[in-house]
């Protein structure tokens, strides 16, 4: 694939525009749509699912046009097919990220009106770490070696997510043990503070800090193999971003539409690992193969997990998962009061 479409040198306008827009977008997010806490109900998740979902075609349908009148209709059509792909691996690669966002919030006991706004730090501190990401992985790609030995960690880890067990306890995250080493923790939440003051006057972390620290090492996890991943399809950088992004805006509504009903997708892991297992495979292997047949390959994989997932029975669930206290309002407080 030719590389050289959207250089960075000559395309950086497109690159700071697209970035402007998302920081508009987020503003009148939070600022405007959300400047009050609230619950976030299924139908106004809906509909901003489909606020983002749509801004996501019309991007890929301009990103088309523009592609179509300086490089022609074939790499146009490339060009577009590439970005529907990743952009849907990225959202199902999100919805893994869905099912331990439930478990944080849970396990922290984290008020519904609250969560919104976790979410929102947690995907500006995303959009950072995947355009680290995306950079490194558009210097590297251009090696032969690198190229096999993503395709290799992809199958790798593909492999180890159909066998994998439970997901780890959220107390466990390195991230928040070093939090907890540097700054007291309370043991109730002050409204939507991150950071508040005990009464000595020492800074003090709350349980929305806790969570948010668990939510950006979640993402940053979930990166090492999402951005390879869309690679795999692309090696656009551009293409890489904008997908992302555009995935990582979607993923807020994603979750508040699908909280109550993740426990129902039981069998959606093995379709994700199997959807990683392909890309892996199409980097190394099968590197000749059509976007659109990967494409549809992908979406097939998900449909058949998803689809079985709510024909087949869920097994029963086992106690003591997400039932943790620590960090509950009036609960025990964490180390280091």
């Amino acid at each position: 694939m030719n590389n050289e479409l959207f250089p960075f040198a000559t395309h950086w306008w497109f690159y700071g525009g697209f970035t402007a827009v998302v920081i508009l977008l987020l503003a009148l997010d939070l600022g405007v749509f959300h400047r009050k806490a609230h619950a976030v109900s299924f139908r106004e998740a809906a509909a901003w699912c489909v606020v983002w979902v749509s801004l996501a075609l019309a991007f890929n349908f301009g990103l088309y046009q523009y592609t179509l009148a300086h490089h022609g209709e074939e790499t146009a059509r490339r060009i577009g097919l590439e970005f529907l792909a990743g952009y849907l691996v990225e959202e199902s690669l999100s919805l893994d990220n869905i099912f331990v966002f439930v478990l944080l919030f849970r396990y922290f006991a984290i008020p519904a009106e609250f969560q919104h706004r976790v979410l929102f730090y947690g995907i500006l501190g995303a959009i950072v770490m995947r355009g680290i990401f995306i950079a490194a992985g558009a210097a590297l790609i251009r090696y032969h070696w690198v190229v096999m030995a993503f395709g290799l960690f992809l199958v790798v880890t593909g492999i180890r997510m159909m066998f994998a067990g439970d997901r780890p306890e959220p107390g466990d995250n390195p991230m928040l043990k070093l939090l907890r080493r540097f700054l007291p923790v309370t043991g109730s939440f002050e409204g939507a503070k991150l950071l508040t003051r005990l009464p000595d006057g020492r800074r003090a972390a709350t349980p929305l800090m806790v969570a948010l620290v668990c939510v950006e090492t979640t993402d940053l996890l979930f990166a090492i193999d999402s951005v390879p991943a869309v690679f795999a399809l692309t090696r656009e950088p551009l293409v890489v971003f904008t997908s992302n992004i555009f995935a990582i805006l979607g993923l807020r509504s994603l979750y508040f539409l699908l909280a109550g009903a993740v426990d129902r997708f039981h069998l959606l892991k093995y379709g994700l690992a199997l959807v990683l297992i392909f890309v892996g495979l199409k980097m190394t292997v099968f590197t000749g193969l059509p976007i659109a047949v990967s494409l549809g390959a992908i979406a097939g994989i998900l449909a058949v997990s998803i689809g079985a997932s709510l024909i087949l029975p869920p097994p029963a669930p086992v106690g003591g998962a997400g039932t943790g206290t620590a960090c509950r309002p009036g609960g025990p407080a964490p180390a280091h009061q």
